[in-house]
């Protein structure tokens, strides 16, 4: 006997799509770390990028006027009188049947014909008191008789509608036992919902109304909640269909619901069935309506079905405008999205929620202490690289960019090597690392011809010529006037573009940020970059050089290289107390305390550079006259090219006015 295996395929349904490439994080990563350096919390940066969505992505708000123009479409396009005019179309009928019997029936006594034709002369303008006057009416018109039954058939059937959708066309044509079915439903569910009401266990009763009944409810509900939830909806919906109707047109309905199938106890069970539900879920909207200016007419079940498309709409806004406490986008119901706005609207939403859950799952959001969303080390660091490159472009770009490396960047090669340690950047020695690899597997009572696996102990580096490790100070002016003219995020940009620099390409290197506005501060690079836009006066450069001292004598092996972004003169100074001394425009004392703090890390061999920011005349005289007092250096670059041109002259201080721009940029 042979046993085959068999596959069966379908349409995948379980979840985001397996085979669906990975979500591209960085355009939503670096739109989220351009508003988080502008001043917004990380968690308003992601709401943020969300709500605009990316380049070739739609966002939530864009979404949720999709969901307004489909409300607005809605109530615009009908009006609610679908029934009534359904209804008096049939009556007419009937009538006009009625009197060409009467014209036709030669054999009727005259007086008799008067009397009937006098009946329907006389009918109430009412179309629901027409219909019940005519309740007891003889009909003479086998044709009329048939249209006016029709109008009792299709109340039935749209009174039902309003409860279970598709009930209408379900019911077209019925026959007696048909009608005597559904009455049979409603007495079992009413029967079910009212122990359910009472506490008890319902289970199995459940499971039998389903097996007996489930034909009614396209929904498959899979628990009585869940039965409760789909009727209370659509219940909800009657009644708000109701209110949504003028109260003439509301009186005639609800004359007219007394003739629905001819039943009395039709009726009765549905009112009993509102009843439970109104009980069982109060908190459904029962009493809401809406205006409605349209031509095209609506019957009770259509109606009903527009008011739950309105209500789910609703929902999807609220869902859409994540206002509420603890939202996020796994709110969204997608099904929803996708039966009123489409299946692309649908995949849009689960992308963006897929982008959300990645960004704090994958790592590139976290929680802090106090519970807010920050930017991780891992988001800094790619982040980071980024900048670094499109700095990178910036300098083989001004330099002419030969697509060569050198390996004596790090300084010329002296022929002997060493073992490894954490932050070389030097190039292996292969030959005297593959011998050690070697020894120690022979060592290890290994058979090096079966394959090597290299150890970091094996590993060692050509030696170099000694090269100066620098300890570097980013001195970034965060006064008022920064963030004013536009330099606030170029500034934050560059600062992360050094430390990644520093971090990874030369970790001997020892990095400081510090920020001076009324007073100086140190910060690491998480800090400087949640930096909100300080709205405080004063550029205390003062303070930030005494901080910058003394790191630098932290490091007395390392060159101390001074990088001073700024757009101001000083306009503060550090008083023996500690206190800030402000004065606009700066007094001279800020002006002696400043250039003597500046002439200290002169004579200690600092290397100093001055970023010159904007076009002040007295900025770019002061800054002139100190970089000529210590025989430092003054840059003034655009905006955009901060960053450039602070890692260049980092590169430029580090490797002594060596080449360094094309082999450096070409590696990155």
């Amino acid at each position: 006997m042979t046993l085959h295996n068999r596959s069966r395929y379908g349409r995948y349904a379980g979840g985001p799509d397996p085979l669906a490439p990975p979500v591209d994080l960085a355009e939503a990563l670096d739109a989220i770390a351009e508003d988080v350096m502008a001043g917004y919390s990380p968690r308003h940066a992601l709401q943020e990028f969300l709500r605009r969505g990316g380049r070739d992505r739609e966002g939530l708000d864009n979404l949720a006027r999709r969901v307004q123009q489909r409300r607005s479409e809605l109530l615009g396009r009908h009006r609610l009188d679908g029934t009534l005019n359904e209804v008096k179309k049939l009556l007419d009928t009937a009538v006009l049947e009625e009197r060409k019997q009467l014209a036709r029936d030669a054999m009727m006594d005259n007086t008799e014909r008067a009397f009937r034709e006098m009946q329907l002369q006389n009918l109430p303008q009412s179309t629901a008191a027409a219909v019940n006057e005519l309740a007891s009416y003889d009909w003479q018109s086998s044709s009329a008789r048939e249209a006016y039954d029709r109008i009792k058939d299709l109340l039935g059937r749209e009174v039902l509608d309003q409860r279970f959708a598709g009930m209408k066309q379900a019911l077209e044509n019925a026959t007696d036992e048909d009608r005597e079915a559904v009455s049979e439903m409603l007495r079992d569910l009413n029967e079910l919902l009212g122990k359910h009401r009472r506490g008890e266990d319902t289970d199995a009763d459940f499971r039998e109304f389903m097996a007996k009944h489930g034909d009614y409810f396209p929904e498959n509900p899979q628990s009585v909640e869940e039965l409760v939830d789909a009727l209370a909806k659509r219940a909800a919906a009657a009644q708000r269909l109701l209110q949504s109707m003028s109260p003439e047109q509301r009186e005639e309905l609800m004359r007219l619901s007394a003739q629905a199938f001819g039943s009395a106890e039709l009726m009765a069970q549905l009112n009993q069935l509102d009843n439970s539900l109104r009980a069982l879920r109060p908190g459904e909207d029962w009493s809401g309506s809406e205006r409605f200016g349209g031509q095209e007419g609506l019957g009770l079940g259509d109606g009903t079905g527009v008011l739950q498309d309105i209500a789910e709409l609703d929902e999807l806004s609220e869902q859409l405008s994540q206002h509420y406490n603890g939202s996020t986008l796994d709110d969204l119901d997608l099904d929803a999205l996708a039966r009123q706005l489409g299946q692309n609207a649908a995949v849009t939403a689960r992308t963006l929620a897929e982008i959300e859950r990645a960004m704090q799952d994958g790592g590139y959001l976290r929680r802090g202490a106090d519970g807010d969303l920050r930017l991780s080390p891992q988001a800094m660091r790619r982040l980071g690289k980024s900048l670094l490159r499109d700095t990178a472009k910036q300098l083989s770009g001004r330099q002419g960019g030969r697509d060569t490396r050198v390996a004596g960047a790090a300084g010329e090669q002296t022929g002997s090597s060493r073992q490894w340690e954490f932050g070389d950047a030097e190039p292996w020695d292969v030959t005297r690392t593959m011998t050690n690899a070697i020894r120690r597997t022979m060592a290890d009572g290994g058979d090096p011809g079966r394959g090597l696996h290299l150890a970091v102990g094996d590993i060692e580096v050509t030696e170099t010529e000694a090269r100066t490790q620098a300890a570097v100070v980013l001195l970034a002016d965060v006064s008022f006037s920064m963030s004013a003219e536009g330099r606030w995020v170029p500034m934050k940009r560059t600062a992360l573009a050094l430390h990644h620099l520093v971090s990874t390409r030369f970790r001997g290197d020892r990095l400081q940020l510090v920020t001076f506005g009324r007073y100086a501060q140190s910060m690491d690079i998480g800090e400087l970059t949640a930096l909100p836009a300080l709205r405080e006066q004063g550029t205390n450069l003062h303070h930030g050089l005494l901080l910058a001292g003394r790191f630098f004598r932290q490091h007395p092996s390392m060159q101390p290289v001074l990088l001073v972004v700024t757009d101001g003169e000083p306009t503060a100074h550090l008083l023996a107390d500690g206190e800030s001394w402000f004065c606009w425009p700066p007094d001279p004392e800020t002006i002696r305390v400043t250039v003597a703090e500046l002439d200290r890390l002169a004579r200690a061999g600092t290397q100093a550079t001055f970023f010159r920011l904007g076009d002040d005349p007295g900025l770019e005289r002061f800054v002139g006259r100190l970089a000529r007092r210590i025989d430092g250096r003054v840059v003034a670059p655009e905006t955009g090219d901060l960053g450039a041109a602070v890692v260049g002259e980092y590169l430029r201080a580090h490797f002594r006015g060596r080449a360094y721009d094309d082999d450096w940029a070409a590696g990155i």
